[in-house]
């Protein structure tokens, strides 16, 4: 070792590598449907690192498959996490969710798109809680809560809502005991800051965004005074050693990437998706509007090269914007829309959204029969859902509806490793490229340091 040269596992924060169980302090995030695949996190668990499951979009028999894969192939190391996702059109699966971890012993989460804490978040975190023989009160479960706002950030450094503990605890849902352990100990272990990244974005900084978190946990640590610190982490735009050094610096206690991890061998996608994806370069990205909250205005961050579906997403919240009802739509627009993207009629795109609701809420159908708007909403989501099904399956033909939830960093990526042998997806391990990002980071800080320190 080379006299004040930096060592990747130097990086980070030291504990949150032992709570974990990890050699560096690096996770790779959840990607929906599954993009973020069993495979994907056992690759990573038998690497010393850990990855979250993408359980958006999977039922709960695949969800418990994948857990019970999960303990067989990683053993007692219990390298491996799952998404939690706030659902806001299906709410109960969310307590249907975290009463399965709970069964089968899940012991890290990724809670992600919450703007609240909720009563499943609250039973997940504080059920089994107990106090160390030293009096240190430790969750036996652990909460990694990516955000992008500094209020929902508070949110998780605080201790439970008290209505929502008494509410569980009338419910039955957690222990007096556990309850009264509970309102000492603040929701989340780890704080993942999420700066511009694919997906659901809101198009933070990193530069301003992590440094303010930071600040804030460091005056809610103090004002809570717990036993044990809160860590902050980064996510977002990080698809190089450089952005990985760059967040260190800037005060990350660890950093979780996403984007880069989508076009490996192990992601859950299809081999014409990764094709796509091996091409892009930083500008290949553009803003949608998020089919899940489509309502909402809300956005996601997806690739662009190649592609029309960002133009035709866009467009179509443009005519909900407009519009009250699919009749004041004037009949080229409609013709455009059934021919060109949905490839079918408004009314077979409405039987089949019909044939799922009914199947799980059936109160969405009534209410859309009696409001237009909403009517057209449904029928428009369809859009994104079947944009999104085109890409993991790969439908030839379609390419140009594809829906690929992507960052910059992935073009950046794709940058540092033109000419090498990782430029080809076929040659890219989600493990392989964590070691890599790591131990450069480390010999781009003490490079960075020796300049700054005349080598001394």
């Amino acid at each position: 070792m080379t006299k004040g040269a930096i060592e990747a596992d130097q990086l980070g924060d030291q504990e949150f590598k032992s709570d974990y169980g990890l050699r560096y302090a690096y996770l790779a995030g959840s990607m929906y449907k599954g993009i973020a695949s069993k495979e994907m996190v056992v690759a990573l668990g038998r690497a010393g690192l850990m990855g979250f499951l993408g359980t958006g979009g999977l039922d709960l028999e695949e969800v418990e498959a994948s857990i019970r894969y999960f303990k067989s192939e990683l053993g007692d190391s219990g390298r491996f996490g799952l998404n939690l996702l706030n659902n806001l059109e299906q709410p109960g699966l969310e307590l249907r969710t975290v009463d399965l971890y709970l069964k089968l012993g899940v012991r890290f989460i990724e809670a992600a798109a919450f703007v609240r804490i909720t009563p499943g978040l609250v039973q997940y975190r504080l059920t089994g809680i107990k106090r160390d023989p030293d009096g240190t009160v430790r969750p036996r479960q652990m909460i990694l809560a990516k955000v992008s706002r500094p209020e929902v950030a508070a949110a998780f450094m605080r201790p439970p809502p008290p209505e929502l503990l008494q509410q569980l605890i009338r419910t039955g849902r957690l222990t007096q005991p556990e309850g009264d352990l509970g309102a000492t100990v603040p929701m989340a272990d780890d704080i993942c800051v999420e700066a511009d990244s694919g997906g659901h974005t809101d198009r933070g900084v990193a530069f301003t965004l992590l440094p303010s978190i930071v600040m804030l946990r460091d005056e809610l640590q103090r004002q809570h005074g717990y036993s044990r610190r809160i860590r902050v982490g980064a996510a977002g735009g990080i698809g190089t050693p450089h952005a990985a050094a760059a967040a260190f610096v800037l005060g990350a206690d660890f950093i979780l990437t996403g984007s880069i991890n989508q076009c490996t061998r192990e992601a859950g996608t299809s081999a014409a998706v990764k094709d796509l994806l091996e091409q892009l370069q930083v500008q290949d990205t553009a803003h949608a509007p998020a089919g899940d909250m489509f309502e909402l205005g809300s956005k996601v961050q997806v690739a662009k090269r190649g592609l029309l579906f960002p133009a035709r997403a866009n467009k179509l919240y443009e005519l909900y914007r407009r519009f009250q009802s699919l009749e004041e739509i004037d009949e080229k627009t409609r013709r455009e829309i059934e021919v060109k993207y949905f490839k079918r009629s408004f009314d077979e795109v409405w039987h089949e959204t019909q044939t799922h609701y009914n199947q799980i809420d059936r109160s969405v159908v009534i209410d859309s029969e009696s409001n237009p708007r909403r009517k057209m909403a449904l029928i428009f989501k369809w859009y994104f859902v079947h944009s999104t099904r085109l890409a993991l399956h790969g439908t030839p033909g379609e390419t140009l509806d594809y829906q690929i939830h992507c960052g910059p960093a992935l073009g950046a990526f794709n940058q540092w490793v033109k000419g090498s042998e990782l430029q080809s997806w076929r040659n890219r391990y989600v493990a392989d490229l964590g070691e890599r990002i790591m131990q450069a980071a480390a010999a781009i800080l003490s490079e960075r340091l020796a300049t700054m320190t005349g080598g001394v």
